[in-house]
């Protein structure tokens, strides 16, 4: 028994002969379809499009010594964590108990583990955040309401930076902490050597660059007139009583030899290198607490400023024409649809009715 041949042109008759049951499915599926797309209500969509800055250049260690700038490149780092933070399930709770989205998706009351699911479930549906081609960040959100979707879209962006800001913000407090103990270490240092210099210059008598220029001055006005009345009374033949006392004096001129000795060399150049000493620590110690001083307060007002971890584009706006639904394309592919299945149909009905007849002739 040959094989019954098929082809493309056999299916006219079959069409022909199924006209009638094919044309009424196919005029019940537009008018269906068109019912449905009717119903169907209008999705916006509303997009914010941001960049990511680099957490490091708002840290307080780095804007005290480079400056508060912002670095907008979009390094993989910094996009998967805006990513990650965007479609993490503590931003999806927030925004839905700020924005009541257990009520506007009729999905049950909140701890239902069912409701839950289901508003979570409606909520990622209808967010989106995708890393573009210009390494930004497009953040969109779809919603019956344009400007609903947009206000979602906003302030999604708004938890997001406040989020990623949080990340550093220990480290940051703790870097103004060492700022802080690094000041006040400096300016407990300054107030001890300023003390000690006072008690320097109360000890040893000196007072400022004039006031040593003066007492040496003294002093060596003092030691060449003992020594030279020293020599006279040597020279002459004085008594002993006045050479000696020429001696001790000489000596109480160039040696501390005890309390009543004030004015001596040794104790005015011991004195002028602890001065000295003092002075040079002093003014290292006022030129560091200066700067620690300033890098504590650069650091506190960048802690305090919140910078924000993100540039924006452009903000999410309500949208000025639907998203979805196409409504002709869902006409035009159910009838499309309808008439490729009602034809399947047919033709494997007529396939079958032509084999059963087959089967049934008697053969010879």
């Amino acid at each position: 028994m040959s094989e019954s041949s098929y082809s493309l042109l056999g299916l006219w008759p079959i069409i022909n002969r199924w006209k009638k049951p094919v044309g009424t499915a196919v005029l019940l599926a537009l008018v269906v379809s068109t019912i449905v797309a009717l119903i169907l209500p209008n999705i916006y969509k509303s997009t914010a499009v941001f960049f990511p800055t680099n957490p490091q250049t708002t840290d307080p260690d780095r804007v005290a010594t480079e400056g508060s700038k912002l670095d907008l490149n979009g390094r993989t780092e910094d996009l998967d964590r805006i990513i990650t933070i965007g479609q993490s399930q503590p931003v999806a709770d927030l925004i839905i108990k700020r924005f009541h989205l257990y009520e506007r998706y009729e999905v049950g009351q909140p701890g239902d583990e069912k409701a839950d699911n289901e508003v979570l479930r409606e909520f990622s549906s209808n967010l989106d955040i995708v890393h573009n081609e210009r390494d930004a960040i497009e953040l969109t959100f779809q919603d019956k309401d344009k400007q609903f979707a947009a206000r979602i879209a906003n302030t999604l962006v708004q938890v997001i930076d406040s989020i990623n800001q949080r990340l550093t913000l220990e480290n940051r407090r703790n870097v103004l902490g060492l700022y802080q103990q690094n000041y006040q270490f400096l300016d407990d240092e300054f107030e001890k050597t300023r003390q000690q210099l006072l008690g320097a210059r109360r000890r040893y008598g000196i007072y400022g660059i004039y006031g040593m220029e003066q007492q040496s001055r003294y002093l060596a006005r003092e030691i060449l007139k003992v020594q030279s009345e020293l020599g006279q009374a040597l020279g002459s033949g004085a008594d002993a009583r006045r050479v000696a006392g020429l001696r001790r004096a000489l000596r109480n001129l160039t040696h501390n030899s005890g309390e009543d000795n004030v004015m001596n060399l040794e104790s005015f150049t011991q004195g002028i290198d602890s001065v000295n000493l003092l002075t040079l620590r002093m003014t290292d110690l006022q030129e560091r607490l200066i700067i620690a001083r300033g890098d504590y307060e650069t650091a506190d007002l960048a802690i305090r400023g919140k910078l924000s971890s993100l540039y924006i584009v452009q903000k999410a706006y309500p949208a000025t024409k639907k998203s979805k639904p196409v409504r002709w394309l869902i006409v035009v592919g159910s009838v499309f649809l309808t008439l490729v299945l009602s034809l399947v149909v047919v033709t494997l009905l007529e396939l079958w009715r032509r084999n059963s007849r087959t089967l049934k002739r008697p053969t010879s």
